[in-house]
Order: C-alpha cells, then sequence, then structure tokens
C-alpha cells in the first residue's frame, strides 16, 4: 500500500518535472515519509533513480517535438555531467541547509523577474551576444547548474528553465526542452556516482521509476499541446512551493 502511494506521489513528480522542474519537491519529501527505515544517501540515490528515468521520457518527447540549437547545447551537456558527478561525490561531506538560504533567495529574484517581465519567456528573443559568450553561457549553465542537481537537487529543473529563458532568449517551451535534456545528463553524472556506491534501493526504485516515466510523458504532452503561456504559469506556481517548501524546511531546522 505504501509503495503504491509512492507510485502516486512518483507521476505527480514527473508530470510537473517534465514542464517546470521542481518534481523534487514531491517524490523527495515522499520517499523520506513512506520510506523512514532508508538512510538519506539511498532515498537520495533511489529517487534519483526514479527521476532520471521519468526524465529520459521526457527528454526523448521533447527532441523529436522542438527544435534544439545543439551548437550550444552540447557545452551545457558535457559541463552538466562533470557537475553532476561532482556534485554528488560531495553529498556526504557537507551540510545541504548551509545552501538553503541562497536557494531560497535566488528563487524569490527568480519569481520576481518572471512576474514583473510579463513578456518574459512567451516568445523567441534575439539575444545580440557574441558566440563566444554564449559558449560561455552553455558551459556555466550546464556546469553551475549541474554541479547542483548532484549535489542538492530541488528546482534545478526551473533553475535552468529560467537560465535558457534569460541568456539565450528562448522562449518557455523551448528553454523546457532544453532544460530537460541537461537535466537529463546531470542526473545521469550523479547516478554513475550512485551506482559505483551501490546506494540504490531497487525495489522501490523500478516501481517509482516506471510512475515517475509515466507522469513526465504526460506532461510533456501537456507543455507541447498547451506552449510557453501555460508553462510560464506552472513554472511561476512551482517556484512559489519551492520558496515556500524550503523556507519551511529551514525555519524548522532553526526552531
Amino acid at each position: 500500500m505504501l509503495l503504491l502511494l509512492l507510485c502516486l506521489f512518483a507521476f505527480l513528480a514527473g508530470y510537473v518535472d517534465a514542464m517546470v522542474g521542481g518534481g523534487g519537491l514531491i517524490l523527495l519529501p515522499a520517499l523520506l515519509i513512506l520510506q523512514p527505515h532508508l538512510g538519506l544517501a539511498q532515498v537520495l540515490a533511489t529517487n534519483k533513480t526514479a527521476s532520471f528515468c521519468g526524465t529520459t521520457v521526457a527528454a526523448a518527447r521533447y527532441i523529436r517535438k522542438v527544435q534544439i540549437d545543439w551548437k550550444h547545447l552540447y557545452l551545457s551537456i558535457i559541463a552538466a555531467f562533470i557537475g553532476g558527478f561532482s556534485g554528488a561525490v560531495l553529498v556526504s561531506f557537507i551540510r545541504k541547509e548551509q545552501f538553503v538560504p541562497i536557494i531560497i533567495t535566488a528563487l524569490i529574484i527568480v519569481l520576481f523577474y518572471t512576474l514583473f517581465k510579463r513578456e518574459l519567456g512567451l516568445h523567441e528573443t534575439e539575444k545580440l551576444t557574441s558566440k563566444k559568450r554564449r559558449y560561455l553561457y552553455a558551459i556555466g549553465t550546464g556546469a553551475i547548474l549541474g554541479f547542483y542537481e548532484g549535489l542538492i537537487g530541488p528546482g534545478t529543473g526551473s533553475f535552468l528553465i529560467f537560465a535558457f529563458v534569460i541568456l539565450f532568449g528562448y522562449n518557455f517551451l523551448h528553454a523546457s526542452a532544453n532544460a530537460k535534456v541537461v537535466n537529463w545528463i546531470a542526473s545521469l553524472g550523479a547516478l554513475c556516482f550512485f551506482l559505483a556506491k551501490s546506494y540504490i534501493v531497487w525495489q522501490v526504485a523500478l516501481p517509482i521509476a516506471f510512475a515517475n516515466m509515466m507522469g513526465n510523458y504526460a506532461g510533456s504532452h501537456t507543455a507541447l499541446r498547451k506552449g510557453s503561456k501555460f508553462i510560464r504559469i506552472v513554472f511561476i506556481v512551482v517556484v512559489v512551493a519551492l520558496i515556500i517548501k524550503l523556507g519551511f524546511d529551514y525555519l524548522r531546522l532553526l526552531f
């Protein structure tokens, strides 16, 4: 019964994650609550397995349906893999709660910027930047957010979408497609480390991975059908939810 409930959360997490990221906001707490006997490293590894499988489905759908500028994205992909693996290696050495205030502050900035720029991400805009600068943006985005994905995780997809909208001028649909590919690679990098350490609890990981895949399929289908305006609304809702959730968790640690 608990596993069935966990699969429901995994489906919902995949549905949201396929559009705007933030699936970890749903699945990770569910794993911690419904599988209390698992260690933190096991929970993180099992969650990463499910999200990786789900992201595979969403990324594949976006690649088929949305035109992707691979000459910039491949640099983000390489950097994200290295960043994701490096972040996972440091999981057991760093106290994540130290980063929470920074993450919350960044999310608040993202939220207000998106709210006040009402046309942000609704249309493609040409960024008049040099080729060298775009390459640097691609590497920086992949490395920094890939590292964050491997180390902490919550909101990586949302941060990636925002980065692709702001730095490259993509609309929300194209940004979601690019973000999903980079997120997939970063998750793969982290997963390589977790596999090597045998942290994954397969009897839990496999059923929730399947549910997460179904959720990602449904979510990407909705995003492709509804377009950038709908994704923008969901993006704002998810960022608000991330701020509230992370803020509540941090206050609980303090008091």
